[in-house]
């Protein structure tokens, strides 16, 4: 009898084991859905912090926000890290401009970061600058002409009328049809071709880098106020808005550049163009800070409670700093308010995880991912030499979100086909939510990409573009007012429940084989 009870309870267990997974997914539904705080963390992150560009003061603020509230909700080892040198702040103080002839118009522009300012109001007419001048033709053609002067390229930027909304939603044919990628074979790839392709890249790049240099050096040198450009997508009151020079602390303060609406960068072409000499008042005020070079991540944990397995590690996270041109709402104070609302699900349900789960908000990440690459690089490996740390081999997964405030649809999985069932089976609870679609597909620009680079899972999610690519990424657009809640409440609810499979799991997350060295190419 003994040993037929004994058998019934280890059939039984699995059972038991599933079903209480099964309850604590529908908690956090619940919590999720009907008690969700995500909105007033974003709240936090955008109106009450304000622009957060790396190293500003809207950065420090909320970074400091964050760490008392991961605090507040009973996280540990939380603090601000360290990842290494980073550069000076800036920020913007006061901001004019206006066309003052040959007739008075208000005119929608932003300045680029880390730019000088203009020591009070300024008058100035401008003067068009061939585009088509090499570095050398610049200096013969313009010297001695630009002092006092407003410089724009003598350009027109095509307007091209749009027939697609500014709201994107995945249909289910498009997600089908991410789903069927498979994996196939990659063609050899002669190393010298790709070393020449590298090589003409950045030629290119160091060309086009150098141009803009000796025209802002010449414009300085010379007394000039500022330089006006536009692009494409610049239209309809949108300015897509980042930075405008170097910003090491050894760094000069960048010549004025400022970003401008086509609609009104055009006029002033073709006025200039039609000998109708024009005229701005411009008034700019900016601050650079040169009192912490270091760039700083926010950390913070649950600690697993399994003897064996509190060691290794989950790990979540989402980009703290943001460009200049709005309150970063969509990019990506979303993502990190998203991050943050799971963490507070798990704690606020008092789930206890097998393994470690850490939440980490990074600095730097529109320079170039430097705040995640710096703590992968110090935690787990160097991606330039690949000698792993002694905690590479604990580490499970990295889930990133940074896409927007588009609900979650599924996720990338960066051609891991090993991580294939593992991730549908943890999706298969939120089919109610619609966040299922499993791709092979890599997608890149943000966080993941450092955890990928040295052989760890690190996945982004597929997220509904809403208006992320249309209207808000990097613009003066990317406010508050652009957030959908009901949107954010399902991806914090998702990624809660992934956090939670992932962290009570009997097994880590598979890995792609391990990736050879990578030398900087900067």
């Amino acid at each position: 009898m003994r040993k037929l009870t004994l058998a019934l309870w280890l059939l039984l267990i699995p059972t038991v084991s599933f079903s209480q997974e099964a309850s604590i997914i529908q908690q956090i539904k619940k919590e999720g859905i009907e008690n969700s705080q995500v909105m007033d963390i974003a709240f936090h992150l955008t109106e009450i912090s304000g622009p957060r560009l790396m190293n500003s003061p809207g950065y420090y603020r909320a970074m400091d926000y964050s760490i008392n509230q991961l605090k507040d909700w009973g996280l540990e080892n939380v603090k601000k890290d360290e990842w290494g040198n980073f550069g000076k702040g800036w920020e913007l103080k006061k901001f004019y401009i206006a066309m003052k002839s040959p007739w008075y118009k208000p005119v929608i522009a932003f300045p680029k970061a880390w730019t000088r300012g203009t020591s009070g109001l300024k008058t100035a007419s401008i003067i068009l600058i061939d585009p088509s001048a090499d570095s050398t033709a610049l200096v013969n053609k313009y010297r001695g002409k630009l002092a006092g002067k407003i410089l724009a390229m003598d350009q027109l930027i095509e307007y091209e009328l749009g027939n697609k909304a500014d709201v994107v939603r995945y249909t289910r044919a498009e997600l089908d049809s991410m789903a069927a990628i498979q994996l196939e074979k990659k063609e050899a790839v002669n190393p010298a071709e790709m070393a020449e392709q590298r090589r003409k890249r950045m030629e290119a790049w160091r060309e086009s880098r150098k141009k803009a240099e000796v025209l802002g050096n010449l414009a300085r040198e010379e007394g000039a106020i500022a330089i006006i450009s536009s692009s494409p997508r610049n239209h309809d009151g949108t300015v897509f808005v980042q930075g405008g020079g170097a910003y090491a602390m050894e760094a000069p303060e960048n010549f004025l550049d400022i970003a401008m609406a086509l609609e009104d960068y055009n006029m002033i072409v073709r006025l200039v163009r039609a000998n109708k000499p024009v005229e701005l008042d411009l008034e700019v005020e900016t601050q650079f800070y040169n009192d912490e070079e270091k760039g700083y991540n926010v950390i913070g944990e649950i600690t697993g409670t399994d003897p064996k397995l509190k060691d290794e590690l989950v790990m979540i996270g989402g980009h703290l700093d943001s460009w200049q041109g709005s309150v970063g709402a969509t990019d990506n104070a979303s993502g990190t308010a998203v991050m943050m609302e799971a963490i507070r699900i798990l704690k606020k349900l008092n789930i206890k995880p097998k393994r470690t789960v850490r939440i980490a908000l990074w600095g730097g990440e529109e320079q170039g991912i430097h705040g995640s690459r710096g703590y992968v690089a110090k935690t787990f490996a160097n991606r330039e030499d690949m000698k792993l740390k002694p905690a590479h081999e604990k580490f499970s997964v990295y889930f990133n979100l940074d896409n927007g405030t588009g609900r979650i649809r599924g996720i990338h999985l960066q051609e891991n086909q090993a991580a294939s069932n593992l991730m549908k089976t943890w999706l298969t609870p939120f089919k109610d939510l619609d966040a299922t679609t499993i791709t092979l597909s890599n997608t890149g620009g943000t966080d993941h990409l450092s955890f990928d680079a040295v052989g760890l899972p690190g996945f982004q999610f597929i997220q509904d573009q809403v208006e992320y690519n249309s209207r808000t990424h990097h613009s003066n657009m990317d406010s508050y007012d652009h957030l959908v809640a009901d949107d954010l409440k399902q991806a914090a609810t998702v990624i809660a429940g992934l956090i939670y499979q992932a962290a009570v799991s009997d097994q880590k997350v598979p890995r792609k084989e391990l990736p050879k060295a990578q030398k900087s190419q900067f």
